[in-house]
């Protein structure tokens, strides 16, 4: 199939071009994101929520260069992003364990800490029920979405949506509280 009509097909949102996308290049996109992250699950987990995001903002796909090129590109730069929250999350463990001796600062971060969770709480609550029973035992209690899907008795591909649904949601709902970093930090 000529690359400008499975271009075309994804922008149109052709179930049977996204497919074929998905199909033909899954497993080498997964294996390119084992250079960077080296965790199977990890791996197939973003390759397989990059593919939502493709299918969900399809309309607003704008391809520069070959479909090849920008699907290995995504999924390099998310790999990337991954790493970069590797290492937030370690700096902040770091400044957790050997951080500040000075007890005011501890207390202020504290309460700005309980605010977050109750605004994150509040947030939560505004997702319809199963979405955010699908959220929390992605983020909160670490199932994988296959482990989700098998629980619940849905399909992954639902999982991966409200997954996506809910992360839109407490993004917006989040997004003037805190610095980005630390939102995403609790969400993961």
């Amino acid at each position: 199939m000529k690359e400008g009509l499975l271009i075309e097909g994804l922008i149109r949102r052709e179930k049977v071009v996204f497919d074929y996308v998905f199909n033909y290049y899954y497993s080498g996109l997964c294996a390119f994101s084992m250079q960077y992250l080296n965790d199977k699950e990890s791996v197939e987990d973003l390759v397989q929520d990059f593919f939502v995001s493709l299918w969900i903002d399809s309309q607003n796909l704008h391809i520069n260069t070959s479909l090849k090129a920008y699907l290995f590109t995504s999924i390099k730069n998310r790999c990337l992003d991954t790493l970069k929250h590797k290492k937030v999350i370690e700096k902040y463990r770091t400044f957790m364990l050997f951080g500040s001796d000075n007890f005011e600062s501890s207390v202020d971060f504290w309460f700005a800490e309980t605010e977050l969770r109750q605004t994150i709480e509040a947030s939560m609550a505004k997702l319809s029920p199963r979405c955010r029973e699908i959220f929390e035992n992605s983020r909160l209690n670490g199932l994988s979405n296959q482990e989700i899907s098998n629980k619940l008795g849905i399909s992954k591909r639902t999982v991966e949506l409200q997954i996506s649904n809910s992360l839109k949601i407490l993004r917006i709902e989040l997004s003037e509280f805190m610095p980005l970093w630390l939102v995403i930090w609790l969400l993961k």
